[in-house]
């Protein structure tokens, strides 16, 4: 029998996620000054995550704000991120309110599920999607007393919810 290598994670400090949401914003701010965008950087400490997102007032940031732009803009911040401080990075980015949207999105998925679950299905398949958002749906279920597990791999990974 080969021995399971696991690694283990001690959680990150506050002052650690503070000193991640900085090095993020840097690298954020760099990328925007290059686009020529205009945005304003909020940092803050959620669930044990930096969480940095970025707004403005004008409809210059909408370019950077659709899923998948935001999803790769934020593993680009957090390979920058690991870079400058040697530790794995967890942050999350959100780029005019696109994480919110996002989540009623979401919200909306996991409704037309539970319609099936009333209807008499025994489960309910949603599509699939990131470890981010697959988080969140885990999240949204627990909140309505609800069960879900994730199947599958890479890309084919989804979320399944059923009843108690």
């Amino acid at each position: 029998m080969a021995a399971e290598n696991t690694v283990e994670r001690a959680e990150p400090t506050v002052e650690q996620l503070e000193l991640e949401g900085d090095v993020a914003a840097d690298f954020i701010e760099e990328l925007l000054d290059i686009a020529d965008i205009d945005g304003d950087l909020n940092l803050d400490v959620r669930q044990g995550r930096a969480y940095v997102s970025v707004e403005s007032e004008d409809q210059s940031i909408a370019v950077l704000s659709e899923p998948d732009t935001v999803q790769a803009l934020q593993e680009i911040t957090r390979l920058a991120v690991q870079s400058k401080t040697g530790s794995f990075s967890r942050l999350i980015l959100d780029v005019g309110g696109s994480r919110d949207a996002r989540r009623r999105q979401l919200e909306k998925l996991v409704d037309a599920a539970v319609l099936k679950l009333d209807e008499g299905a025994s489960q309910a398949s949603l599509p699939s999607m990131s470890s981010y958002e697959r988080k969140l749906v885990h999240d949204i279920v627990a909140d309505r007393n609800l069960v879900s597990e994730s199947y599958g791999e890479g890309a084919d990974r989804h979320t399944v919810i059923r009843r108690r």
